[in-house]
């Protein structure tokens, strides 16, 4: 049977973008391994296309020691330098950096509040915001919430996290579901094309504050 899915995804001939769309894109994700693995492509990804950052992820997983944040925050400019020659990745000084940078915050955002994954989720009160996209069109580039998000990683010093690319990595991480209803995603992850948008269901215009963390310390 001929499953639909969001356009975005290509046809069944792209299996890298079939299996990131029906397997991991919009999936909640709570590891704080694979929400900075995911941070640093959408960063990696501004210019240019998803299947050029698809097709170099395990060339990324490799060089940044599978994306562990403690690891990748002990690079030191030599490091950098080795990276910058690495064909397997994008060779942009700003990004590598900011993915260094990236790692550094990470650890201090566990340090302060427990978890990377607790201080994200904070952003849409713990729990996602599930749309109701009928045709993409209908996609924000970018949200309150992501607008909120950027401006607190920005103000702890992390780098290419404008309010679109967090946008694009809430819908990768499952903080938000952008599915399309018509896509067979959509219900999997428990979308409901009956409820209103924001099912949790969140209502259009509730405010976002940036989280704090001190009140949300329990690791």
């Amino acid at each position: 049977m001929d499953r639909k899915r969001c356009g975005w995804a290509g046809d069944d001939t792209n299996s890298l973008m079939l299996a990131y769309h029906d397997e991991e894109w919009g999936v909640p994700s709570h590891d704080d391994g694979h929400l900075f693995e995911l941070l640093v492509l959408e960063g990696a990804q501004a210019g240019l296309s998803w299947q050029t950052i698809l097709n170099k992820r395990e060339g990324y997983r490799r060089v940044f020691a599978g994306f562990d944040p403690s690891k990748v925050a002990r690079f030191d400019a030599r490091k950098v330098a080795r990276l910058l020659s690495d064909p397997a990745i994008v060779r942009n000084r700003l990004k590598v950096e900011s993915a260094v940078a990236n790692a550094r915050g990470v650890v201090a955002i566990q340090n302060e509040v427990g978890s990377f994954a607790e201080y994200l989720w904070a952003f849409v009160g713990g729990s996602p915001i599930v749309n109701r996209r009928r045709a993409l069109g209908t996609v924000p580039a970018e949200t309150e919430e992501s607008r909120a998000m950027s401006r607190d990683l920005k103000r702890r010093g992390f780098g290419f996290v404008g309010p679109t690319v967090c946008y694009a990595f809430m819908q990768a991480t499952g903080l938000v579901q952008d599915h399309l209803v018509s896509c067979f995603r959509y219900a999997e992850l428990g979308g409901d094309e009956r409820l209103g948008t924001r099912g949790r269901q969140n209502r259009p215009g509730r405010p976002t504050r940036e989280p704090d963390p001190g009140s949300r310390r329990r690791r």
